[in-house]
């Protein structure tokens, strides 16, 4: 019997409908398609590094940016549901641990959205407890205490911040950072919009400085995908997340070039599932057949949904 993620990468998706358009899909039967994906690939489920999960008044700010068009073009949000909605429908497509991704945009908030995260992790068991920091006095003090309380994974945006990687008042944070082995989700590629100190140049700095640090770069650095290929190449500790690459969607505007895509095979061990649910604009499953569309095997799209993360996180 043929895989269904084969079928799945011949047939490809259809088309958004009308409902998941204005951010409401019918989410009954996606649950049911999820699990056939990792089912098939003889998975346990899935881990996605990439989720977010924040306060309700931050996440409402989120959601208005999208879909008032600021990140260019129409964006609804389509899993636009309660807190308790969304972990039932994540659990429910079988992703056994998520990052609960979180970031500030400005100082005087990262301390705070470490306790909520903390919180948040002390009664979601299948989160990954997640932490953020921003360029500012007592920022490595900081995170050095959510790792203390028992943070595995920190978000930072360096688009949205609007703020240089190579802040001298990161340097504490980074170093602790590569002391601790704790990973980082770092926004660093110029996707959607161009930031001040997006692009491979000013983050490839942090890393000849701190050469230890363990980066996952979201988006495949979308649109420097071979640069920051060239970067997970150089050093040990650069990984990639998947989030929205390869999708219809960022193709429009971001279409990862067919000449890199025997890197990606190379790259195997350093690419991580993330898909940024519930901030999309389409159901989770289209990043999946993303995916299997690529055709690079069945081993290749086993290690990429669950065993590079599993290794990574010590789950």
């Amino acid at each position: 019997m043929r895989c269904q993620t084969r079928v799945v990468a011949e047939l490809g998706d259809p088309p958004m409908s009308t409902a998941e358009g204005a951010g409401a899909p019918d989410v009954s039967a996606e649950p049911a398609e999820v699990t056939a994906f990792w089912r098939d690939l003889g998975l346990p489920g899935l881990v996605d590094v990439h989720v977010h999960f924040m306060p309700e008044n931050v996440l409402a700010k989120v959601w208005a940016f999208f879909e008032d068009g600021r990140a260019g073009g129409s964006w609804p949000i389509a899993y636009r549901l309660p807190e308790a909605e969304r972990l039932a429908l994540l659990r429910a497509f079988g992703v056994r641990r998520f990052g609960a991704l979180l970031y500030p945009h400005q100082p005087d908030m990262a301390a705070w959205l470490n306790g909520w995260a903390a919180d948040f992790a002390a009664r979601t068991p299948d989160a990954l407890h997640s932490a953020t920091f921003f360029p500012e006095p007592g920022a490595g003090a900081y995170v050095g205490a959510a790792i203390e309380r028992g943070a595995r994974l920190f978000k930072a945006h360096v688009q949205v911040g609007g703020y240089d990687p190579r802040d001298k008042l990161l340097d504490p944070v980074w170093g602790t950072l590569a002391d601790a082995q704790v990973p980082a989700v770092v926004h660093c590629g110029s996707g959607p919009h161009p930031g001040a100190f997006t692009g491979p140049g000013p983050i490839s700095e942090v890393l000849a400085r701190h050469q230890r640090l363990v980066m996952i770069v979201a988006h495949l650095g979308s649109p420097e995908y071979g640069d920051f290929l060239s970067l997970a190449a150089r050093y040990q500790g650069v990984y990639l997340d998947t989030t929205m690459a390869f999708t219809d969607f960022l193709n429009r505007t971001a279409p990862f070039p067919a000449a890199l895509r025997p890197r990606l095979t190379a790259a195997r061990d350093r690419i991580l599932l993330g898909t940024d649910f519930p901030n999309i604009p389409y159901r989770y499953i289209r990043q999946l057949h993303a995916l299997a569309r690529l055709d690079l095997g069945e081993d290749w799209l086993r290690a990429v949904c669950y065993h590079n993360a599993a290794r990574l996180l010590g789950l």
